[in-house]
């Protein structure tokens, strides 16, 4: 059995969340929130960073980030589902879900500036920075939309998702009709997606 620290609001929680279902192993993971502004809250001394999500083992193990509990997880599932061993197409799944974790990343930092800092301190530079990695990162995927499948690349796409339309950092689905057209085949073809959404 192993403990998940996250909340139900964190992208990477998320993947980590929706690759367990892909991989059968959800029933082995008990959710614990963890509150990562909490200076008490025990996650900090579980990840040094105070940051979410980190898996923790029965025998005192901890690991973190999403990356490498998801990798960790399908090791133990003895399975490529999200993640083929090793070849050119491992480098070609890694590289298109690093873009995906990259553009939820930006989102991130938009986010932050605005809930950090008081408006007079905001910097429209650094938020035209961060938008820019978002708008070239979108415009990649909307040229060539992943095939229809949870592996790595289309979970860290539809936690970005998911976060870009719970906070709206930026308005992305008028300019994103294939992107937009993938996330409903997705939602209709994989329960676990709207499962693990965002609460009301």
């Amino acid at each position: 059995m192993f403990t998940l620290r996250t909340s139900l609001t964190s992208p990477f929680g998320r993947k980590v969340r929706i690759g367990a279902g892909v991989l059968g192993v959800s029933e082995q993971i008990t959710l614990v929130h963890a509150d990562t502004l909490d200076a008490t809250d025990t996650l900090r001394t579980q990840n040094p960073l105070g940051k979410i999500p980190c898996l923790l083992l029965e025998d005192g193990t901890v690991i973190y980030d999403s990356w490498v509990i998801l990798e960790f997880l399908q090791e133990q599932a003895n399975s490529e589902a999200l993640l083929p061993r090793a070849g050119l197409e491992r480098y070609r799944v890694l590289t298109q879900a690093k873009l995906a974790d990259g553009i939820a990343d930006a989102a991130l930092l938009m986010m932050y500036e605005a809930r950090f800092r008081e408006p007079e301190q905001m910097s429209r530079r650094w938020l035209d920075h961060q938008r820019g990695k978002v708008e070239r990162g979108l415009a990649v995927f909307e040229a060539n939309p992943p095939a229809d499948r949870l592996d790595l690349v289309g979970i860290s796409l539809v936690c970005m998702f998911g976060y870009l339309d719970w906070r709206k950092p930026v308005t992305w689905r008028p300019s994103h009709p294939n992107l937009v057209a993938w996330l409903e085949r997705m939602r209709a073809l994989y329960p676990i997606i709207n499962a693990t959404a965002v609460p009301e």
